[in-house]
């Protein structure tokens, strides 16, 4: 019998599959002769005690301008799979977490979902990781304005970003003598509806903001580096950086094993950590990519490793 993998997912047909990590995993779990089924969040849903999806068989090619073809596509119920993935791109708005919900309840029917979806609930990609203060800048959580002001007062140039913001959307950069600091505040926390993060600048963002895959709580032993284009503070690709590949340094790997034993014990199975300087920025747990950019610039197939992760230490252990 062929594994079935289920990978809750984007649309096939909305990515750029050079760029598409998801996908990697999907290619190399094809090698292995698995069967992939694309399901899309909005076509799930529960009754009769039981999780149900709208599921697409796919082929994975390799040509970049025919990426996938789809073999079949029916509803079933999702207690087929022997696996699912769920890969949905943020935001992570309130349909994102009624997906963790059920997929939850498919979870305790003995379907493993990666990454565990409770702990994709409660871990918010800027407050986790502040669990780790040791490896973190100086930053505050706020919706009131004196408070975000009195920190701005305290550092003088510091970052601004949203709690549920991804690829660099609405983070802004406060300089010293910065007239923006006030419209900044009233936009981001909808005039103190909203709490937001600040964070003192790290003027080592200029080398770049390293993006580190840990899976099962090991890191890849390459960093990308998204070196923020000339007009830009943001190093993420998204808003125009640049990635850079780059071997991982003493400190990152204290990072990574700091974090690497709290991914594990909450069932985080493939995360990407974001490191500036020698600072732990963020722990991307939803979607997090860069797989296609280390694959192409060390010769990884950072998809396989994980496929043959979850192989040996998921679905074995089931």
């Amino acid at each position: 019998m062929k594994t079935k993998l289920g990978v809750v997912m984007d649309p096939l047909e909305s990515i750029k599959p050079n760029k598409d990590s998801t996908l990697a995993m999907m290619q190399a779990a094809q090698a292995r002769g698995w069967q992939i089924f694309e399901i899309q969040q909005n076509s799930i849903f529960l009754t009769k005690d039981q999780v149900f999806g709208r599921c697409r068989e796919v082929n994975i090619h390799i040509d970049q301008t025919n990426y996938f073809s789809v073999v079949n596509s029916w509803t079933t119920s999702l207690e087929e799979m022997d696996i699912v993935l769920l890969r949905k791109d943020p935001p992570f708005d309130m349909e994102y977490i009624y997906t963790t919900y059920l997929l939850e309840l498919l979870e305790k029917k003995g379907v493993p979902v990666l990454n565990k979806p409770s702990s994709i609930r409660d871990c918010n990609e800027k407050l986790y990781a502040l669990e780790f203060p040791e490896c973190c800048p100086e930053y505050l959580v706020s919706r009131d304005e004196k408070v975000l002001r009195d920190f701005y007062e305290e550092h003088q140039d510091i970052v601004f970003k949203p709690l549920d913001g991804m690829g660099g959307s609405s983070v802004f950069r406060v300089s010293p003598k910065d007239k923006n600091l006030g419209v900044i505040i009233e936009t981001l926390t909808q005039h103190g509806k909203f709490q937001t993060m600040a964070q003192k600048y790290l003027p080592a963002i200029r080398d770049g903001d390293k993006r580190i895959l840990i899976i099962n709580g090991e890191p890849i032993p390459y960093a990308l580096a998204r070196i923020p284009s000339a007009n830009e503070n943001r190093g993420n690709l998204a808003a125009g950086g640049k990635g850079v590949g780059k071997k991982l340094t003493k400190q990152d790997h204290f990072i990574c094993d700091l974090v690497g034993k709290s991914l594990v014990s909450k069932g985080l199975y493939f995360v990407g950590i974001d490191v500036i300087g020698d600072y732990l920025t963020e722990i991307n747990v939803t979607c997090p990519t860069c797989i296609r950019e280390l694959d192409q610039a060390f010769g990884l197939n950072i998809g396989d490793e994980y496929i043959h992760f979850i192989e040996k230490e998921i679905l074995s252990s089931g």
